[in-house]
């Protein structure tokens, strides 16, 4: 039998801003069609290691491959890191608060990207995020600006726009956090749809319920380094790590 060919697969990952180490070595891999939610106290690395995903940051030493190919190299000495521009384009990032222009329209905000960056025709493109926004229920806003749209409305959007360059991989940072509580649920429930249909993603979430019901795995990340990696119901219901068991009950106010 055939071994399946992990997705991402991170060796040594280390990240620093100046003097402040935020990521000590991190080893991690996903395996096709994971969802990995990563959980852990401010400053430990999460939203960091997202960025690094996603090609926003360098790193000061460390490997990362995607789709089998060496894809971000952090090189100490030098002190610059190389990425590959073809391989990041495989990967889709949907931010906290949106991104999106607020001078176009919200079919110009899905089209721009494909257009000059991918070289898609206008009418494809056209085609494609009209059938994006009805599949996310927001046709009729199609030639709305940013301004006119709820919070939901605005990331389910910002997720459209991801999903129009077909990414082999989506990361999700914090994306419910900056929403009224009524409007968390019509996101979250774009989220799920995606994880039925297989997509790899790493997301970033405080939100307990979520967490459970989207992640095959969980990571407890504390100190830059991985501490617990498991199924969300050994790590979140039964930790094994003294330090996650801290966390779930104080964060989450959850007795393990």
């Amino acid at each position: 039998m055939t071994e399946i060919q992990p997705l991402v697969e991170m060796r040594g990952v280390h990240k620093n801003y100046g003097t402040l180490q935020v990521l000590s070595g991190i080893d991690l891999e996903m395996r096709p069609g994971d969802r990995l939610v990563v959980i852990g106290p401010s400053g430990g690395g999460k939203s960091t290691l997202l960025r690094i995903m996603m090609g926003l940051e360098d790193i000061r030493r460390g490997e990362i491959d995607l789709l089998g190919k060496r894809y971000i190299t952090g090189h100490e000495q030098s002190g610059k890191t190389r990425i590959d521009s073809t391989l990041r384009k495989q990967v889709g990032m949907v931010f906290q608060h949106y991104t999106l222009f607020p001078h176009l329209t919200i079919i110009s905000n899905l089209t721009l990207a494909a257009i000059k960056t991918r070289g898609m025709s206008k009418p494809a493109a056209l085609d494609k995020g009209m059938q994006l926004l009805k599949r996310l229920g927001l046709e009729s806003k199609a030639q709305s600006y940013p301004s006119q749209l709820s919070g939901g409305q605005k990331q389910r959007v910002a997720i459209a726009r991801a999903l129009m360059l077909d990414p082999r991989l989506m990361l999700f940072d914090e994306v419910t956090s900056a929403l009224d509580p009524e409007l968390v649920a019509e996101v979250e429930a774009v989220m799920l749809e995606l994880a039925e249909q297989q997509m790899p993603m790493m997301l970033v979430t405080h939100d307990m319920w979520f967490a459970k019901n989207i992640a095959s795995r969980v990571i407890f990340c504390a100190g830059g380094v991985v501490v617990e990696d498991g199924p969300p119901e050994q790590v979140l219901g039964d930790p094994v790590n003294p330090r996650t068991r801290e966390f779930i009950e104080r964060v989450f106010h959850i007795k393990t």
